[in-house]
């Protein structure tokens, strides 16, 4: 299992879409409202055999009120 965090900034105006999107496809185990340089802040767990970059393209990506995104890819927890 891999997980993954994606920072997510928004059209003007779509954080709501965004976030609404995010959570009708339930790709995410968690989606935050954050304040800064990113609206939204994704928590995301895939099987250790997915590109992660190919699923934030496909699933994440593909929204399309997603204006960028930064993507955190973690290698141990705590």
């Amino acid at each position: 299992m891999q997980t993954f965090f994606v920072e997510i900034k928004c059209r003007l105006g779509k954080t709501y879409e965004v976030a609404s999107e995010l959570a009708d496809r339930e790709i995410a185990s968690e989606i935050y409202s954050t304040a800064g340089n990113y609206d939204i802040l994704a928590k995301f767990h895939v099987a250790s055999d997915v590109d992660i970059g190919h699923f934030v393209a496909q699933k994440v990506q593909s929204i399309p009120e997603i204006a960028d995104t930064h993507t955190i890819i973690t290698f141990k927890a705590f």
